[in-house]
């Protein structure tokens, strides 16, 4: 009587491998614009931060909405008044460039990031 090999062949293998990478080829797409999704969503979030900070500023300083704070209005102490209204400046997590462009009170920031270029995903709704 002849001992039965056993085993995997070459082609079961060959298969499982092939299973393998059709299921990376439909997931890694997929990790990747989640990824992109997500850092979106936290620059929108800084965006929304800042511009709360803003209009916290201006109510503390009486200001309306013509009047445009910078940086350091948001995130320094000025005259005795915690002007901490940002405990750290943000950046954009996506290429982490600054929010250059805080505008006047009435007016949402924008992001500095190619993203946040008209039409992309990094504006304030």
């Amino acid at each position: 009587m002849r001992k039965s090999e056993s085993g995997f062949t070459l082609i079961e293998i060959m298969i499982v491998v092939l299973i393998i990478g059709i299921l990376l080829a439909i997931a890694v797409p997929n990790f990747v614009k989640a990824r992109e999704t997500s850092r979106a969503k936290t620059c929108i979030s800084n965006l929304k931060q800042i511009d709360a900070a803003k209009e916290q500023w201006a109510m503390d300083f009486k200001k309306d909405i013509t009047n445009t704070p910078v940086q350091s209005d948001l995130d320094t102490e000025v005259a005795g008044v915690s002007g901490k209204y940002i405990k750290t400046w943000p950046t954009c997590p996506s290429d982490g460039s600054s929010y250059p462009g805080i505008n006047a009170i009435g007016v949402n920031p924008i992001c500095a990031s190619s993203y946040g270029a008209p039409g992309g995903t990094h504006v304030l709704p």
